[in-house]
């Protein structure tokens, strides 16, 4: 296995593992991103996301991406610069292999380099195998924060009542 910052090349083996994860948290048709979109928004002059991708080589010397941790950056007023774990996705045929935990290895070192103060992703409350992994490596989970979020239809329904 190995682990290395993706490139332009790796988004259509990034997109499958989106599209895999959207199916694994039941919507499949909530993906709209293209190879196109995580190209622009990747590898641009200002790119809006960064991308560790995890990939094995088969006895033919054919590599395969397994796995990724997209992540960008944030500030926070309290703490400022942090790093957004957006997801960290490994292919289902190589779960409990350890390539989750490189990754997030690779992110946790990623915000040391940076020195950013803090590291955070969200975790769906019913993927219990997620959740007990964060907790027994020292993350905190907290129970009483709230994620918020408006979508596209939401956006356009608040602006039309202005």
């Amino acid at each position: 296995m190995n682990i290395r910052k993706g490139n332009p090349e790796d988004m259509q083996s990034v997109l499958g593992l989106i599209q895999e994860l959207a199916i694994f948290e039941k919507e499949p048709e909530a993906v709209v991103i293209t190879v196109d979109d995580l190209v622009r928004d990747g590898f641009g002059e200002n790119p809006l996301f960064h991308v560790f991708v995890a990939e094995i080589e088969d006895e033919s010397s054919n590599k395969e991406i397994v796995g990724i941790a997209l992540y960008y950056y944030r500030y926070s007023t309290w703490k400022g610069k942090t790093i957004h774990l957006e997801d960290l996705i490994v292919k289902e045929k190589m779960r409990g292999t350890g390539l989750g935990s490189a990754l997030y290895a690779e992110i946790m070192k990623q915000g040391k380099r940076d020195n950013v103060r803090r590291v955070e992703w969200n975790v769906l409350d019913w993927n219990t195998p997620a959740v007990k992994f964060y907790e027994n490596s020292g993350a905190k989970i907290l129970e009483e924060w709230r994620v918020v979020q408006m979508d596209e239809a939401g956006v356009n329904s608040f602006l039309d009542k202005l």
